[in-house]
């Protein structure tokens, strides 16, 4: 709550617009192992654009993804004429080319921004996260589906390196009216190789095996004197 404060303050004061802000990584107490494997937890875009809004006009938030190993001269996501690209994933390699359109979503309340506190309540915890966060890479449906021909959010590649960025559409003219910078480089998670098991797992596999080879030893051999001692018989 207290950076939420903060940003409002600064805000009022004329410090910041979203042309010097970036996305952001969740925060680590509420978005817990990110980034993973094949997705990215940011924060949602609060208070960036409030100096670019205006009264009685409708916007939406668009959420662009590119890999780093991309061109920088490729890094545009408007037009000649100040629309937002709808390029897909599939036309840009996978953000390799350039940046596609992942998501889009209302531009947040910056007057009602999510108790953050809330998220210890199990009533509340689901509501305020996806309130506070956007999941980068968290669709698998539309990647496999031939037919689907609208925005998609497919998982993210392993062990890549991506940035983002949110732009904010004037949905009466559908033009860009502001914009951030390009977040920081995110790299997703890299699989661990089956021989780089960490030690204490390795060393409880190895326990569990030789406690389970102890065990059939012993039945074994209760098993072969029972054969015996009826055979005497």
């Amino acid at each position: 709550m207290c950076g939420c404060c903060v940003v409002l303050v600064l805000f009022c004061l004329g410090l910041l617009s979203a042309g010097n802000q970036k996305p952001q990584l969740g925060d680590a107490q509420l978005a817990t192992n990110n980034p993973t494997l094949t997705t990215v937890s940011l924060e949602k875009p609060f208070c960036m654009f409030d100096s670019s809004l205006y009264p009685n006009r409708s916007y939406t938030i668009y959420l662009y993804v590119m890999k780093e190993s991309a061109s920088a001269m490729s890094s545009l996501v408007t037009d000649d004429s100040n629309k937002p690209l709808g390029s897909t994933f599939q036309q840009t390699s996978r953000g390799q080319l350039r940046p596609y359109n992942a998501a889009f979503f209302d531009v947040p309340d910056c007057a009602v921004p999510p108790r953050l506190a809330d998220v210890r309540s199990f009533v509340h915890a689901s509501y305020v996260l996806k309130q506070y966060l956007f999941r980068v890479g968290d669709d698998g449906t539309c990647l496999y589906d031939p037919n689907f021909l609208g925005v998609c959010n497919p998982p993210l590649a392993p062990d890549t390196t991506y940035r983002f960025k949110y732009v904010l559409v004037d949905n009466s003219e559908g033009m860009v009216k502001d914009q951030t910078l390009w977040s920081d480089p995110i790299k997703t998670r890299r699989a661990k190789l089956p021989m780089k098991i960490d030690t204490c797992v390795l060393v409880f596999l190895l326990l569990t095996g030789f406690l389970a080879s102890v065990f059939f030893a012993i039945i074994l051999k209760i098993i072969i004197k029972s054969i015996g001692f009826s055979d005497t018989k």
